[in-house]
Formats: C-alpha cells, sequence, structure tokens
C-alpha cells in the first residue's frame, strides 16, 4: 500500500496538519505534512507489524480502531540460542534452550537426559506441550503471528507421546471447537 501521492513542498512553513509543527510542508491530498508525520504514514501503510511494535514499546494500548493486519513473519531456519541448566524438585537435570530473534525470545525448549525413562514420559509429554504453546505465544508477541485453534491443536498433537495422554485428551476436546474435527468425539465422555 502506498502512502499517496504526494505534490509540491511547501516553502512557506505553514504547520503540519498532523502534528502542528512548522517546517518544510509536503502536500498529500487536502492536508500538509511534515517529514515525521509522512515517515510514520509510510511506517503504518507499508510496515504495520513495526507500527504495532512501536506502540507496544511506547506503552500505548489501543491506539487503534480497526484491528490492525498483522504480518507473520516466517521464523528463519538458523537461530541464536540460550541453553540453561537446571533441576527441579526431584533433583532431575533439566536444560531449557531459549532460541531468539532480534534478542527477543521465540521458541523455548526443555529437554532431560533421562528422558527415555518410562516413568518420565508423561511429564516430558506435558512439559512439551507447555513449551510449545508458549513458543506459540513468544511468536504472537514479538512476530506477530496469529494464535488460532488449529495451530494450538497442531502443537498439542506434536506434543502427545503416547495415546490418551494429557496433550492429546486436551486436543480431542478443544478440536470439538475448531472445523477439524478428530476421528472420535469426546463428547460422550465428558462428565460435568
Amino acid at each position: 500500500m502506498k502512502t499517496g501521492k504526494k505534490t509540491s513542498v511547501n516553502p512557506q512553513n505553514e504547520q503540519c496538519t498532523t502534528c502542528g509543527r512548522k517546517q518544510e510542508l509536503t502536500a498529500q491530498g487536502q492536508d500538509r505534512l511534515c517529514a515525521q508525520c509522512l515517515a510514520m504514514i509510510d511506517i503504518l501503510c507499508n510496515h504495520p507489524d513495526c507500527a504495532v511494535k512501536l506502540t507496544r514499546l511506547a506503552g500505548i494500548t489501543n491506539i487503534l480502531q480497526s484491528e490492525p493486519k498483522q504480518i507473520e513473519q516466517e521464523l528463519p531456519d538458523v537461530l541464536d540460542a540460550v541453553r540453561y541448566r537446571t533441576t527441579d524438585r526431584e533433583r532431575n537435570t533439566w536444560y531449557v534452550s531459549v532460541s531468539e530473534l532480534g534478542g527477543n525470545p521465540v521458541e523455548i525448549f526443555a529437554s532431560t537426559a533421562f528422558d527415555r525413562d518410562q516413568h518420565l514420559q508423561s511429564r516430558i509429554s506435558n512439559l512439551t506441550t507447555i513449551t510449545r504453546l508458549i513458543s506459540l505465544i513468544l511468536r504472537h508477541i514479538f512476530l506477530g503471528e496469529r494464535l488460532t485453534l488449529e495451530k494450538t491443536l497442531t502443537q498439542l498433537q506434536r506434543s502427545s507421546r503416547l495415546p490418551d495422554d494429557l496433550p492429546a485428551m486436551l486436543g480431542k476436546v478443544l478440536a470439538n471447537y475448531s472445523k477439524r474435527k478428530p476421528t472420535e468425539t469426546v463428547q460422550e465422555n465428558i462428565t460435568l
């Protein structure tokens, strides 16, 4: 989207229609705009993802009346990451890796050396679910990726390690609200 047709520069140093600054102006339709306001229009029209990030950084919320068009930024094949080693309350060692893009976290992973242990499979499945959903949220926050039920269902499905584990169960229930239906519905299995 273009910012509109610019016409002649106004050498009379009138006030900018938008910000009121007295400086060189460019006629844009009925308005006369300064260079800074023209730059903001360019950002709003041609880089809406930057405009959303700038308003967030400025601490401004609900600045736009309508929902801004979010442009999803695809993750590159290679990302910088930071790995943390930590232990849980049962003294199991865990490795948490945070992938970064532009200094912002966009993915988080957790693993343990004992992931082949049958007793840990349920915990690992739940942990995988948590990290996948947090990564989805981080990409929404920092990259403008749209959050959808279908993406949530995909992450739950990819987290499941055993039939009828927690991620599979949650996916089956939430699929009842989706366009894509599971092979079996759990409507009859839900008791309130």
